[in-house]
């Protein structure tokens, strides 16, 4: 996420330069990158997943690494914005191992301590959101291809710590033949909905919470220039902000807050912090009503977590990777479908010729899609709560 976050700042300036186009347009073919790179996702996903499954965590995880610090390193040398557009589509193949780090976690973690262990996921996340644009600005402001030379010295760095160190988390009895017909998202549900119906449950809350946090990625800038009339500055501070509590109560809170109230009602607690964020946003006119929104609102990093953990318990030991894989492709979906969703519904509800002057709007949506989520969750929990719980043995 840092070497993400470092690209973020000079993407626009790059495409602008390589493209030769206005920012406008260069807006535009940044939203058709985005797509791009979460269709490969999509694609990716479970195909490392499964490989992980096979051949064990640490060789997939330190090539897709490797691969990244090439991509990074491709980009930072990119002639011509077809390069880009290559880098940007290797880079979201690559980053869909996060499949395979998430199911390394369920392998080494006991299933009720993995929501506590996903949770410090979601921390070193907010930690990037935060650190990396910061980094890539200042960087930004001497070249704007440095950032990218940044990104690739330290994914090439993570590497090579993963080759010191990483140990492989998958003993060789929970390793199971890859099978290219499993290695897609829809056939992999398939195959572990004859484990547990209850992961068809989970995976569609996880998707539809997807849909509903990308939110903020997608539209809070402009909705916070249109609400608040926040300038690139306050914006920053802001996002910063948000990346700072949402790493606070991930890293921290979570294993409290799980300890007290399990985790569906941890569950509703993050869904009712976001509902009740999104009407602040709505009614917030000064600074320190936003500020108190973002912060009630990093209540919903508990949710992603919760449920993911109890999505591994569904499942035995040898196809955590499978599940992970599946996992991120259909949430992937969100980042193809958010955008455009949120980014219409607030023109439609802000400026001159909208239906209402409620830039909050795409805020209360995503509370409500939210909501739904928790509804789907639920109904997988009590699922899981009446079926035999397969072999979830952890291994060092």
């Amino acid at each position: 996420m840092l070497s993400f976050g470092i690209a973020m700042p000079v993407l626009p300036g790059l495409i602008m330069t390589l493209a030769h186009v206005p920012i406008t347009v260069a807006a535009e073919y940044a939203g058709w990158l985005g797509a791009g790179y979460a269709v490969t996702q999509f694609v990716f996903a479970p195909v490392i997943g499964n490989l992980s499954d096979r051949f064990g965590r640490r060789p997939v995880m330190l090539a897709a690494v490797l691969a990244m610090a090439l991509d990074y390193a491709l980009q930072a040398l990119a002639p011509t914005f077809s390069w880009l557009i290559l880098g940007r589509l290797v880079a979201g193949a690559a980053g869909a191992s996060y499949s395979a780090a998430y199911a390394y976690i369920a392998d080494v973690t006991p299933p009720e301590q993995r929501a506590a262990r996903f949770g410090f996921m979601g921390m070193a996340f907010g930690i990037g959101f935060v650190v990396g644009p910061a980094l890539g600005g200042i960087l930004g402001s001497f070249d704007q291809r440095l950032p990218f030379a940044a990104a690739a010295m330290l994914a090439l760095g993570n590497f090579l710590f993963g080759l010191m160190f990483l140990t492989e988390s998958l003993a060789a009895e929970n390793r199971r033949p890859f099978d290219w017909r499993r290695a897609n998202a829809l056939a992999s549900l398939q195959a572990l909905r004859r484990q547990s119906a209850t992961v068809l449950w989970f995976v569609a809350a996880l998707a539809t919470w997807q849909l509903a946090h990308i939110v903020y990625p997608a539209v809070w800038s402009y909705f916070a220039i249109a609400a608040y009339g926040y300038s690139a500055w306050d914006v920053g501070l802001a996002l910063a902000m948000v990346g700072i509590t949402s790493a606070v109560v991930q890293g921290f809170a979570l294993k409290q807050v799980l300890a007290r109230l399990g985790e569906r009602r941890t569950v509703m607690l993050g869904v009712a912090g976001m509902a009740a964020s999104a009407v602040i946003y709505t009614l917030a006119t000064r600074t320190w009503q936003v500020y108190l929104g973002i912060t009630i609102g990093a209540a919903q990093g508990l949710v992603q977590p919760s449920i993911a953990a109890l999505n591994s318990r569904a499942v035995d030991a040898r196809s955590q990777g499978e599940l992970q894989g599946a996992t991120q492709a259909i949430g992937s979906i969100a980042a193809i479908i958010g955008p455009p969703l949120y980014t219409q519904t607030l023109a439609r509800f802000s400026g001159p010729g909208a239906l209402a002057n409620l830039p909050g709007m795409p805020m209360l949506l995503a509370a409500s899609i939210g909501g739904l989520a928790m509804l789907l969750f639920l109904k997988g929990a009590s699922l899981l709560a009446q079926a035999p719980q397969p072999s979830s043995s952890t291994s060092q």
